[in-house]
């Protein structure tokens, strides 16, 4: 760690006790992995299959998670909403849907300045519930290194409750009409849900019928994700596998490089090259092919299939002119990537009253774009990442319920960024795996 902190580090909380932070970081480092490094290898091979062109990578969740949304009913919610986009993809489109939550670990923000001031008063930024609490005061501000533990505690539960749903009969196919009731009941795109669901019923029926019963329709592979951001607890989390001798951070099986901090000779950049997990890179407008390339050879020079994905975050006015050179660069110089959408970083506005948030119909635009791209291209759109929740939260402008800026104030619950809700989530779902089968 402290070849890491003499590289530097961006975006790292300023701990005024640091004798605080060593004990917390010495007892993370005792702590027991949160995944396994097998995990890990087996998300890599369905990596390489989203690489290839043969799977599709569905990856979301919480923009921030929060201490205080660690309750069963939360985690449930996040599923079920990303179990049911991945049964609307997987069966419209007919193809694998590699299913990777945003959460277990994703409790810290990069912020853009390092303070926040308010009334004339100024205090550190909120950095996330990894670093320090929201409320404006001294105290809540106040950078504290034992949240790195509550985090792995947190994250510890927050996997604990998705392994025993998704393994203890709530993932099963038969479940997916109960997951969504009030959904189909009361949402624009319910009806397209529930037809969908018909049938799979019949498909399960008739299974049933011949005797044949496989094991994946009654769990499913989940696996967790986060940006490495926080150093001190991504390295305490950093173990040596006893399989292979090779490191992997066992704090989730998938982990990313933000676009402000994929800096090639930065400490994240660095920690990130030396780790045997898939991981990802955030790529925004101001990267090029040239550093596309540099991050791919650094990160991933062994040349390991699935070890390296591109997330693109242009935005729907600037995807079209600069996606293009970017696959094209990368692709010809022989370089085996995931390329994953994320339609929701680049199309970020304020509104007249006052609210972070995002137009659907951008978010859309975007992944449209994102698809004609590499249809033109004749490579693989692979994936789709997305800021979103499991609740009727109204946070993202549009979507079948028409929410506008006044709706906002409704329920308004994110503490970083707005994300979309189920509704508009599922809907999303729905126009993507339109995408995927050619029929938009």
């Amino acid at each position: 760690m402290e070849e890491l902190r003499a590289i530097g580090a961006a975006q790292q909380p300023t701990y005024p006790d640091l004798d605080a932070r060593d004990r917390a970081v010495e007892k993370l480092g005792k702590m027991p992995p949160l995944v396994f490094a097998g995990e890990c290898d087996s998300l890599r091979d369905k990596m390489a299959a989203v690489a290839r062109g043969e799977a599709f990578l569905l990856q979301g969740g919480d923009c921030a998670e929060t201490f205080e949304g660690v309750t069963a009913e939360n985690v449930r919610n996040k599923l079920r909403v990303l179990l049911s986009m991945a049964v609307v993809l997987t069966y419209a489109a007919s193809v694998p849907v590699v299913k990777v939550g945003r959460l277990a670990g994703q409790y810290a923000k990069p912020r853009s300045s390092d303070t926040e001031t308010r009334d004339g008063v100024t205090l550190p930024a909120y950095r996330g519930d990894a670093v320090n609490g929201f409320d404006f005061t001294p105290e809540a501000r106040h950078p504290d290194p034992q949240r790195l533990l509550d985090v792995y505690h947190a994250s510890s539960a927050t996997l604990n409750l998705a392994r025993a749903f998704t393994t203890g009969g709530y993932a099963d196919l038969r479940q997916m009409h109960a997951w969504n009731t009030d959904f189909v009941r009361n949402s624009p795109v319910g009806e397209r849900y529930e037809r969908i669901g018909d049938e799979i019923d019949r498909a399960l029926a008739f299974m049933d019928a011949i005797g044949s019963d496989p094991d994946e329709l009654h769990t499913v592979d989940f696996y967790s994700s986060h940006e490495a951001l926080v150093l001190e607890y991504e390295h305490a989390l950093t173990r040596i596998d006893s399989r292979t001798n090779l490191p992997y951070d066992v704090s989730g099986h998938f982990v990313w490089i933000g676009e402000r901090t994929r800096q090639l000779d930065g400490a994240h950049v660095e920690l990130l090259s030396r780790i045997a997990n898939p991981i990802g890179v955030k790529l925004g407008p101001t990267s090029t092919a040239d550093d596309a390339l540099a991050l791919y050879e650094k990160l991933n020079p062994e040349h390991v299939p699935g070890k390296v994905t591109f997330i693109t975050r242009f935005g729907a006015e600037k995807i079209r002119d600069l996606l293009p050179t970017l696959v094209e660069k990368v692709t010809a110089a022989g370089a085996e990537v995931a390329w994953v959408t994320d339609p929701m970083h680049g199309n970020t506005f304020s509104t007249d009253n006052g609210y972070k948030t995002r137009e659907f119909d951008a978010v859309i635009d975007e992944v449209r774009g994102f698809f004609e791209v590499h249809r033109a291209l004749g490579t693989w759109p692979g994936g789709l990442h997305v800021e979103l929740t499991g609740d009727d939260v109204t946070e993202c402008l549009g979507g079948g319920m028409k929410l506008s800026a006044q709706d906002l104030e409704h329920r308004y619950e994110t503490l970083c960024d707005p994300r979309l809700n189920r509704a508009q989530s599922l809907e999303l779902a729905f126009l993507v795996a339109e995408m995927l089968a050619g029929r938009s």
